[in-house]
């Protein structure tokens, strides 16, 4: 997720994100019982629990409350850290999943050199965090996802596939702006950021909310990368 100012860097303009981080601040506990069956995402962090070395450096970009990606991770015995633009989110991560770091920052302040000062990394896990960006920013966000990574890292991105750039929808009960693509323009997009795409897939998902007003099934897309050097 990125933050309420500034811009992805590479020159894009920033874009007003207020309210933004203050819904997942209110979703809170809800969101991990509106999303309760994760196998798609499960499956890409197991993909990268096993292509990488024990110890590996892992980012959790936008890592909501920590479960299941940052806690599958820090118990396969990688390095994690997290990073999210809602506190409320890394409260809850925090207590979660003690075991990693977890950082409040917006993506325009991720890159190796910007002033959260992560380092580098051995992998990079992105689901569903970046739709929060304008479509205009994304290209620009991946670019920075790729200079965090080492030579040939690993990249596990998830979107909603959907024609939409910085669109108001209804979530969980509150308002939020999101973007996606078709998946095959998800792909194109993905691979001009200099990654190989090693394996795509879909899944089909209605979230559960009690009262049944939660968002509306959804087509969620997966792509498996290595950076391509």
């Amino acid at each position: 997720m990125s933050g309420p100012t500034g811009g992805c860097g590479h020159g894009v303009p920033p874009r007003d994100r207020t309210g933004q981080a203050e819904a997942f601040d209110s979703i809170g506990e809800s969101y991990d019982a509106a999303f309760p069956h994760k196998e798609g995402q499960i499956a890409a962090t197991d993909w990268l629990i096993a292509s990488l070395p024990a110890g590996a450096r892992v980012l959790d970009l936008g890592c909501g409350t920590g479960v299941p990606t940052a806690r599958r991770l820090t118990r396969a015995g990688l390095d994690v850290v997290g990073v999210d633009l809602s506190a409320g989110m890394l409260a809850l991560a925090r207590a979660r999943v003690p075991g990693a770091r977890f950082h409040q920052a917006d993506i325009a302040d991720i890159g190796p050199h910007g002033p959260v000062g992560l380092g580098r990394f051995d992998a990079v896990a992105a689901f569903f965090s970046l739709l929060m960006l304008g479509r205009a920013e994304i290209p620009a966000a991946l670019a920075s996802v790729r200079e965090l990574l080492a030579p040939k890292g690993l990249f596990a991105l998830a979107m909603v596939e959907a024609d939409a750039d910085d669109l108001p929808v209804p979530f969980l009960g509150r308002t939020i702006r999101v973007s996606g693509y078709p998946r095959g323009d998800l792909r194109a997009v993905v691979e001009r950021a200099g990654f190989e795409v090693v394996e795509e897939s879909s899944r089909s998902y209605a979230p559960h909310t009690p009262d049944g007003a939660g968002a509306p099934p959804e087509v969620q897309l997966f792509l498996r990368c290595r950076r391509l050097d």
